[in-house]
């Protein structure tokens, strides 16, 4: 568990309302270091999302991790849609036996004109950043580009300040996730998948029920969630990038990654 370095203001899980937690509508959360850990779901955290399944309560997970990677998790975990490469791919699970239904945020042409810029930015990152290596999973991804900076390779800060800073010359969106620095061509966000999955999943806009909704994230890419949810939480891994958030989770948890996650959901269940 870590030491808790935070802003004044920033409350503990304990402070979330009864009334608010019982009004739960849905959760959306990040995935790499709020649901796993070393890449792998806790096992507290899946226990979670069986738990809120059951009760009714839909998660949609929102990740800047590939497609490709997504897949198996969409397929196994009882999760509402997993959003992977940060709103650009959203795969939903169909009923039983029919597999996965996989949506984009942009058409056809735009992905294939895209893809082409991307390639040319991780060529350009890679020769200007000597340091910098693209992800293990870049493999599995169609619309963005990867750098690792902490999940199998190290960047320094200063590193990953200059990847950020060529991919936005190239003209790319970039975020800092936990391990990953993300580039991407477009106005998809975390936040924009959130708006789409309540509109695709339930037919419905998310603005008039944001405040039933939770966000649970670890990192500075979750920045904008926390920003826009009034019940957003932060497992207490969110620490290690204190010095570089603007933007603080209402609440935090004690514990970390997965568990911080489970810890989430109890606080839930005991306003039930």
């Amino acid at each position: 568990m870590l030491s808790l370095q935070v802003p004044p203001g920033l409350r503990p899980l304990t402070d979330w309302p009864l009334a608010q937690r019982a009004a739960l509508r849905g959760v959306m959360t990040d995935i790499d270091d709020t649901l796993t850990r070393d890449g792998v779901i806790e096992p507290a955290a899946l226990q979670a999302l069986h738990q809120l399944a059951e009760a009714g309560v839909p998660v949609v997970a929102i990740t800047g991790r590939p497609v490709g990677w997504s897949r198996p998790f969409a397929a196994q975990w009882p999760v509402a849609a997993i959003v992977a490469e940060n709103g650009a791919v959203a795969l939903v699970p169909q009923a039983q036996g029919q597999g996965l239904r996989v949506e984009y945020a942009q058409d056809a042409a735009t992905r294939a004109a895209n893809s082409r810029r991307l390639a040319a930015a991780a060529r350009r990152v890679l020769a200007e950043v000597p340091e910098a290596r693209l992800a293990a999973d870049s493999d599995g991804r169609e619309t963005d580009i990867a750098v690792d900076h902490s999940e199998f390779h190290h960047l320094s800060e200063a590193q990953i300040a200059r990847v950020v800073a060529v991919m936005q010359d190239e003209g790319l969106i970039a975020t800092v996730s936990s391990i990953h620095i993300n580039g991407w061509i477009g106005e998809h966000t975390k936040l924009t998948a959130a708006h789409w999955m309540l509109r695709l999943l339930f037919g419905r806009e998310l603005a008039p029920e944001m405040d039933r909704w939770l966000y649970v994230g670890d990192s500075t890419n979750d920045q904008l969630m926390f920003q826009a949810f009034p019940a957003s939480v932060g497992v207490a891994n969110l620490q290690r990038f204190a010095g570089q958030l603007r933007h603080w989770p209402t609440y935090i948890t004690q514990a970390e990654r997965g568990q911080g996650f489970a810890e989430v959901v109890r606080a839930w269940k005991a306003a039930r």
